[in-house]
């Protein structure tokens, strides 16, 4: 099935803004399509929390914590989900990962470090 690879993570002043991206290349395409796709995060410490969702018609969910600061996309021709953040806070440091909804386990990838400094 293989893994997501996130990209895009970096360190940041908070206020700033990152533009996370993860990609599925060996799905087929009308598979990627039809799955509801996620970020999630995960703090030192903290069990790993939902940031965002985006369905298979393009509709979003959000965690509290974010709302109104970050977006997600989708691009199903090329297998990508992307996570804008903006404004972003130093309680928003965490590893970022993609996955479905529900979660599988061997889509999880390494993640990308998102460090935000005060």
């Amino acid at each position: 099935q293989g893994q997501f690879v996130e990209r895009g993570g970096g360190l940041v002043q908070a206020g700033g803004s990152l533009r996370l991206s993860c990609v599925h290349s060996r799905s087929i395409t009308s598979t990627f399509r039809a799955h509801t796709m996620a970020w999630y995060r995960q703090a030192p410490g903290k069990q790993r929390e939902l940031v965002a969702s985006i369905g298979s018609g393009g509709n979003t969910n959000y965690g509290e914590s974010v709302k109104g600061r970050f977006t997600i996309s989708r691009d199903n021709g090329k297998k990508t989900v992307y996570l804008q953040m903006n404004s972003l806070k130093p309680e928003d440091t965490a590893v970022y990962f993609c996955n479905t909804v529900p979660q599988n386990e061997a889509y999880w990838g390494q993640g990308a470090q998102v460090t935000v400094s005060s």
